[in-house]
């Protein structure tokens, strides 16, 4: 885990990692030995200093590799359960001195209202709302108080960007904690990065021109629709003709594993790939016109859509045919409507969560509590409170049981659905910014502010800490069959992840910072919402 260092700290910890001589030479020859080599120290210090992360394009087919001279096979000798991927964890070991940097821990509740105090103490919270958003300009006055007050955050411990500043070549990505906070590289199994329902890579389909920041997507079951929320409106697209374009051209040479892609596609609308062009449907205007949409849920049918924002109440809309749209001149049912307004006591929300069975609807809110709202009756049923800071994000399990939800005082927290109350509390030492549930399994991966996603078994100590990000994570979604996930962030990266070791399947990288993404239900297509004011809609690649 991560916890906050101040520039002396910086300076402290590369003084640890220079091995140049301090002592003064007794000759001229030794004094320009002594030169040449602080010379070429600072030189090799300023090339590591810039190295970039990236994933190994050269695997062989053995397997995937974490980091140079990492083994792609599990039966290799250098994938051992004590030297981890090759010689990764032993040439930091080395260079650190043995030491291990502590990635963080898990608590009881009664632990955690201690130590969520004193991180907020230790550090005001960052604004959510998105003009504070990395890439995101500020809104105007929104006539009402900001919930969070802008502070600049400390800069936390990053343990991988020490190892990436200070070892040669390409360094593990994915560590898996040990049961005394140690960090060991994983060694990745053989079929890390093939077999049915892992994907090879993504292709950029079309672009969605939403015109201001996307800061949240959403895509129908159907797959033919593609629902954009930016300032005040959300936009409601008919991407199915992209689709049926890609469907039939061929598709292109697939890249190795863990290749990284350009994302750009510039601002404009259009095909990018396949041909087909999407079309917009609907603009509905939301909450209010200067206030940012942080979240939008679509029902299983179709034709109920629920949005949340910088606003004291939740818009349910109701939409004419679910993805089965007329939208004729005659057509006198073409237009959506609201259907009703949820009032709340919170001044903003910024996710929501639908139940399996679609009966209740889940508002995380800026004072911290989950409120829980019963569609048909259209009234609050019941609110859980804990969090002692802004209720960030959420996820439900797919049995309906358990709610899931992350925020700004560091917490991640589990509630059981059926008694009212809550399970589990699990302590991070950074905000938590994004959160999703594995459908399949009990894995739980949570994207925080500090760059790292984790990714925790929420039934046992096991738990994975993966570095591919260089800042913030925004969003984060599994995939239905719970093989893969993908996370985005301020860094403009677009990264899918194996379950739940994290190995790179493939990155893409977008012109500006990713705020929001989704899945489609069948895994074959995945949406983005960027600061520079459009939609991505990827197609996902599998192997024949």
């Amino acid at each position: 885990m991560s916890r906050g260092r101040s520039p002396a700290d910086n300076g402290e910890k590369r003084r640890k990692f220079d091995n140049t001589s301090t002592s003064t030479p007794n000759s001229a020859a030794a004094a320009a030995a002594a030169a040449a080599a602080a010379a070429a120290a600072a030189d090799d210090d300023d090339s590591k200093d810039n190295e970039d992360i990236v994933v190994d394009d050269n695997n062989d087919d053995s397997g995937p590799l974490n980091g140079d001279g990492g083994s792609a096979s599990a039966a290799s000798p250098k994938n051992s359960a004590n030297g981890g991927a090759g010689s990764n964890g032993s040439e930091f070991s080395a260079r650190a001195g043995g030491k291990q940097p502590n990635p963080g821990r898990s608590q009881s509740a009664s632990a955690g209202a201690a130590s969520g105090s004193a991180s907020r103490s230790a550090k005001l919270p960052i604004d959510l709302s998105p003009g504070f958003l990395p890439g995101v300009p500020p809104p105007p006055p929104l006539g009402m108080p900001n919930p969070f007050p802008r502070s600049l955050p400390q800069v936390p411990l990053d343990p991988a960007a020490l190892m990436r500043s200070h070892m040669t070549g390409k360094p593990a990505y994915s560590f898996l904690i040990t049961e005394s906070n140690g960090m060991q590289p994983v060694p990745f199994p053989p079929d890390a990065l093939v077999g049915p329902g892992v994907p090879r890579h993504a292709r950029q389909l079309c672009c969605l021109p939403h015109g201001e920041v996307v800061c949240a997507v959403t895509i129908s079951n159907s797959g033919k629709q593609v629902f954009t929320g930016g300032k005040g409106c959300v936009k409601v697209w008919d991407i199915s003709a992209s689709a049926s374009a890609a469907a039939a051209s061929p598709p292109p040479p697939s890249p190795s594993p863990s290749s990284t892609t350009s994302g750009g596609g510039g601002g404009g609308g259009g095909s990018v790939a396949g041909g087909g062009r999407p079309s917009l449907l609907h603009s509905l205007d939301c909450l209010q016109r200067d206030n940012y949409i942080r979240s939008i849920r679509l029902l299983p049918d179709g034709r109920t859509l629920i949005v949340g924002g910088e606003a004291a109440t939740l818009t349910i809309w109701d939409l004419p045919s679910g993805d089965v749209v007329d939208t004729s001149a005659s057509s006198t049912s073409a237009s959506p409507s609201v259907k009703a307004e949820l009032a709340s006591s919170a001044p903003a929300c910024y996710a929501l969560a639908i139940s399996p069975d679609s009966k209740l609807c889940f508002s995380c809110c800026s004072d911290g509590n989950i409120a829980v709202w019963d569609i048909q009756k259209q009234a609050l049923v019941r609110q859980f409170q804990g969090h002692t800071d802004g209720a960030s994000c959420i996820d439900i399990t797919p049995d309906g049981s358990r709610l899931w939800t992350g925020g700004l005082d560091n917490t991640v927290r589990c509630w059981d659905l059926r008694e009212s109350r809550q399970l589990q509390q699990h302590d991070f030492s950074s905000q938590i910014f994004s959160l999703g549930y594995c459908p399949t399994g009990d894995w739980l991966a949570v994207g925080m502010e500090s760059s790292c996603v984790e990714v925790l078994n929420v039934n046992k100590p096991e738990k994975y800490q993966l570095h591919l990000h260089d800042s913030c994570v925004l969003s984060l979604k599994f995939a239905s069959c719970g093989k893969w996930f993908v996370s985005t962030g301020k860094d403009n990266l677009l990264n899918a992840w194996r379950t739940p070791y994290g190995a790179s399947i493939f990155q893409s990288k977008e012109n500006s910072s990713v705020l929001s993404c989704d899945i489609s239900t069948d895994d074959k297509y995945i949406v983005t919402g960027s600061g520079d004011k459009k939609a991505t809609l990827y197609e996902v690649m599998y192997a024949n």
